[in-house]
């Protein structure tokens, strides 16, 4: 442990406790305190010395030697107070009078001792305050001038000195003062490094600080204009911080944004604490050069209290962004489920209320026209009715027994238990038995009912039981949503490795808003009390469900009022797949035209080839 570390721990003992934690006050302290103590120790080691060569002091030298004692008072005075300004005040005082003490006694004004009053306002400067500076020149142009008057008016004890003894007496008042001078520059310089480093450090570390914080610092005028903003912003926005100076930041906010981001920077100059969420525009990073915008959070407020009541000087506003990109589209994607689930819920009523009337309708049927049969007696029903009312309950029991079957399907496939039973079949043959089927209720419609099945359709590999199920479904769909007179045209076609099937109408049509959203478990178009038609709505949901089993595509061309059209892509050889089923590609839904349809209808007629059947028509 050297000297000096021992000196230092020993004034930092002495500090008072307001100066410890700062180190630029803790350094100004220690300057202070160290001179005084060890010149005022030095003094009283020296004073033996010149008792030894003076002899016997006078009254005046032994008041000056105990005048030395000042120094140290004024160090205890800091240091139990740490009252700094008003210290070195004390110490101008302590200075100046004994200088004055000296100098009245050895010549006044032209004493050896005068030259030291230019050593006061010096050593006031250490202070680094003006007030205490003025104060200290002041007091020793006062006592330059109270010496010249005390002079002047011969109130001096007469004590005329030799002039061997008056220049030996100039040149140690003239050296000590230099010497005094010089430690008094030393300080100031010790104390301006100190005051540099520690600068140096606080800046470093703020820069380190600003380098490395995620968040965006910034400084704004009232008008929004960037006077600073910190360097994240180069990783937020991926430009540079020049470019964002001035109204480069506001350029970069979305239109439609610009509005609530100058109202908060305004409120916050006028002394309010604003938050305000907004777009920001990043620097195109693909190559095709699209516009990114990213959400940001600004909080901001203002700079200085005080100045922004102050109508003479222009508010400034202090702002911190961040980016909550991530937490918008989170929230975008709760709103979504959220619609989703209300949407799904309503659905779900929508089906139950259809299904209510499903189940009632064949239900009331069954038990009305049994209640009949058994009472056969009392009524006298004939063979005739009694068969006729067998008949209407086969049909209804054979109706509800369809959307029983048709909900349980649909519940399977919604639990991933839906197996498909793969086994080669002939797709022609099965397209048209389906078209038979549903021939008599097309002509009751007054629907042409149109069927394109080349004969060179390939066996394939499959489900033929969903195969039917598919095209019944789509096929019934099209003749009870088409209009007496309408056509619904059924073909398919090989392409690749898949069968195409094409099922268009001229019905009704589906609206661009329920176009998104067809296919989906419990959802119908339209209202339950404005359906014409009868249904559960579960027929292409099972058909989407029963082509996604498959691997297969499903596409839906629709417009209100101009028909519909659907395709689906079913592969030849039908392989299990290695994902899940919610994983594949099911359904591109897309509005089209009605001259579009009837122009891929009338295409595939012309290209029919010559030693193939024509197109089977069952009409009415």
């Amino acid at each position: 442990m050297t000297v000096l570390s021992i000196i230092r721990d020993c004034l930092d003992a002495l500090l008072h406790p307001s100066a410890r934690y700062d180190a630029l006050t803790r350094a100004r302290h220690r300057a202070f305190m160290a001179p005084r103590l060890l010149g005022s120790l030095a003094a009283f080691a020296a004073f033996p010395v010149y008792l030894a060569m003076r002899g016997a002091p006078s009254a005046i030298e032994v008041a000056a030697f105990a005048w030395l004692i000042a120094p140290i008072m004024l160090s205890w005075f800091l240091s139990r107070t740490g009252r700094y300004e008003g210290a070195h005040v004390l110490s101008s005082l302590a200075l100046a009078g004994l200088i004055m003490a000296v100098a009245v006694t050895t010549g006044g004004i032209e004493s050896f001792a005068a030259v030291w009053l230019v050593v006061v306002p010096l050593e006031a400067a250490l202070s680094a305050s003006r007030r205490v500076a003025a104060f200290a020149s002041l007091l020793a142009l006062s006592c330059a001038g109270m010496l010249i008057l005390v002079s002047q008016l011969g109130w001096l004890p007469v004590a005329e000195p030799s002039a061997a003894e008056r220049g030996v007496l100039m040149a140690f008042g003239v050296a000590s003062a230099t010497l005094y001078a010089a430690g008094l520059a030393f300080g100031a310089e010790s104390l301006a490094r100190t005051s540099v480093a520690l600068l140096s450090r606080e800046e470093e570390r703020y820069r380190l600080l600003a380098r490395n914080m995620s968040d965006v610092i910034s400084r704004h005028q009232r008008n929004g204009a960037v006077q600073f903003i910190s360097p994240a912003a180069e990783t937020m926005l991926g430009m540079q911080v020049a470019q964002l100076l001035g109204h480069g930041l506001f350029d970069r906010v979305h239109v439609a944004d610009r509005p609530a981001y100058l109202t908060a920077l305004s409120d916050a100059a006028r002394g309010e604490v604003r938050s305000v969420e907004f777009r920001l525009r990043r620097e195109p990073v693909s190559e095709r050069g699209q516009v990114d915008f990213i959400w940001v959070e600004m909080r901001c407020r203002p700079l200085d209290q005080d100045r922004a009541r102050d109508v003479t000087c222009e508010a400034e506003v202090v702002a911190v962004m961040r980016d909550v990109t991530d937490r918008k589209l989170f929230e975008q994607a709760l709103d979504q489920a959220r619609s989703a689930a209300e949407a799904a819920d309503a659905a779900k009523t929508r089906f139950l209320a259809t299904m209510s009337h499903e189940l009632r309708t064949p239900l009331n049927a069954i038990i009305g026209f049994s209640e009949m049969i058994a009472q056969e007696q009392s009524l006298m029903l004939g063979a005739a009715q009694r068969k006729e009312y067998a008949q209407l309950i086969n049909d209804s029991g054979q109706h509800l027994l369809s959307v029983v079957n048709g909900i349980l399907d649909m519940s399977k496939m919604e639990s991933g238990t839906f197996e498909i039973a793969s086994e080669p079949f002939a797709p022609r043959a099965s397209l048209l038995h389906c078209c038979n089927l549903l021939a008599l209720k097309a002509r009751e419609n007054g629907i042409d009912l149109i069927t394109d099945a080349p004969q060179d359709l390939p066996v394939m590999t499959g489900d033929p039981r969903a195969f039917k199920q598919i095209v019944l479904n789509l096929v019934a769909n099209a003749i009870k949503f088409t209009e007496r007179g309408g056509q619904v045209c059924v073909s398919a076609a090989v392409s690749g490795s898949q069968l195409t099937l094409r099922i268009s109408d001229t019905g009704v049509g589906i609206a661009p808003d329920d176009l998104k959203r067809i296919g989906a478990p419990f959802f119908q178009t339209g209202t339950t009390y404005q359906r014409r038609h009868e249904g559960t709505g579960l027929g292409l949901s099972i058909v989407k469900s029963l082509v996604a089993l498959h691997l297969g595509e499903l596409t839906v061309q629709s417009r209100l009022g101009e028909g519909t059209a659907v395709t689906v892509k079913l592969p030849l050889v039908y392989t299990p797949p290695q994902v899940k089923p919610a994983e594949r590609k099911i359904a591109t839904l897309t509005p089209a035209l009605r001259q579009d349809i009837q122009d891929q209808a009338h295409d595939q007629s012309q290209d029919q080839p010559q030693d193939q059947p024509a197109l089977v028509k069952k009409s009415a």
